[in-house]
């Protein structure tokens, strides 16, 4: 009873350390430069491996957002990077002027995943400056009904024009200050990629307790299609979201098979008109062959007489053949062999039974090559060709 307890010792308590990611950071390696020079962005922070687009833009703070969105940025110097895997990046950024005046940021945002952005101030050298629209610090608006998209495509974009819709909605001031020309935030997005937002801002002034309805403009890029998401933001916060199915522009699809069918006709009838213009004419070719054949016609009326001398001895041959009794040699040997050669015969095919005539006109009596081996004989000592002294 009386022994003391002795003080036990606490254990040490271990620290936890979190392990959820940093929010993203932007350094830059100067706080001002002028047009043509550049400057050094350098992120931490981000997710691994993420493209990311790097922008100079005008009308815009650090907190505030950028007014009027990439609409006031200089987009054609814009730079893209993507992080290594621990989520930092290191690039530099050509200095350019954008469309709205300074206080200007260097707008960093994801592309694609969630949406991630973080501005760093940069003041450009030359350009000039404006105050930005005054918020009060006590006025927070609340959307009250359901917003809606109003309009409808015509003509236009059936043929690939932008879509363009009117976003409704009515806000309530839920706040204790009023809200004059409140600025909202309009974000379309297409699948997986990251919403681009676009501001607007509202000519008016809410006060506590009331409400307003706003009707915001919307537009997405030419040729768009599928399903879309527009989201409404104010203050950093969404405030409400509305799908928006895209019908595809078939005027393009119908224009690019007409393209393909008429492009195709058109090239064939060049063609058949050159080749018309290169082929010889037809006039002259058929008075050509019309010459040439009354000059074919002169010749063979000149050859007549020898064909109908060809002819009849060639019918007489035959009419021999056709006799009863009759042989191919009686009718080739001449009457009286002879070594002269034969005389040209005078009748002409009607002129039958001389044994002149029966011989064709090629052919001498004793070298005729249907007649027997024993008829061809030299002449005899006793021929009259053979003269005596």
């Amino acid at each position: 009873m009386g022994a003391s307890a002795t003080p036990a010792t606490a254990a040490p308590t271990a620290t936890a350390t979190p392990t959820a990611a940093d929010k993203p950071t932007v350094k830059l390696s100067t706080s001002q430069a002028g047009k043509g020079g550049s400057v050094t962005v350098e992120g931490e922070g981000w997710r691994p491996d993420a493209l990311l687009m790097m922008l100079v833009c005008g009308r815009a703070a650090p907190g505030k957002g950028v007014i009027g969105g990439t609409n006031s940025c200089a987009n054609s110097e814009g730079r893209a990077v993507t992080t290594d895997k621990d989520g930092t990046f290191d690039k530099k950024l050509p200095v350019a002027e954008p469309p709205e005046p300074c206080p200007c940021v260097v707008h960093v945002s994801t592309v694609t995943g969630e949406n991630q952005q973080v501005d760093a101030v940069l003041k450009v050298a030359g350009h000039p400056v404006k105050p930005l629209p005054r918020q009060a610090d006590g006025g927070r608006l609340s959307v009250l009904t359901d917003t809606r998209l109003e309009g409808s495509s015509g003509v236009l974009t059936w043929f690939g024009a932008p879509p363009q819709r009117t976003l409704q909605f009515t806000v309530g001031n839920v706040g204790s200050a009023p809200v004059k020309d409140p600025v909202f935030q309009v974000g379309t997005s297409h699948g997986v990629f990251a919403p681009e937002w676009d501001e607007h801002q509202w000519r008016g002034t809410i006060a506590p307790g009331k409400k307003a309805q706003i009707k915001l403009p919307v537009e997405l890029s030419a040729g768009a299609h599928g399903d879309y998401l527009v989201s409404l933001k104010f203050g950093g916060k969404v405030l409400a979201e509305q799908p928006w199915g895209v019908g595809r522009p078939w005027g393009v699809t119908l224009f690019w098979i007409l393209l393909g069918v008429v492009v195709p006709a058109a090239v064939f009838r060049i063609g058949m008109a050159v080749v018309d213009r290169l082929r010889p004419n037809r006039r002259r070719t058929s008075h050509g062959g019309r010459h040439r054949t009354g000059r074919r016609l002169t010749e063979l009326a000149a050859r007549w007489p020898q064909l109908r001398l060809v002819q009849g001895a060639v019918d007489a041959d035959r009419r021999d053949h056709r006799k009863p009794g009759g042989s191919r040699t009686s009718s080739r040997t001449a009457p009286t062999p002879t070594s002269a050669p034969p005389t040209k015969p005078t009748g002409g095919p009607g002129t039958g039974g001389s044994g002149t005539t029966g011989a064709l006109p090629w052919f001498t009596p004793d070298t005729d090559p249907g007649a027997p081996a024993g008829r061809l004989s030299a002449p005899s000592d006793d021929s009259p060709t053979k003269g005596t002294t």
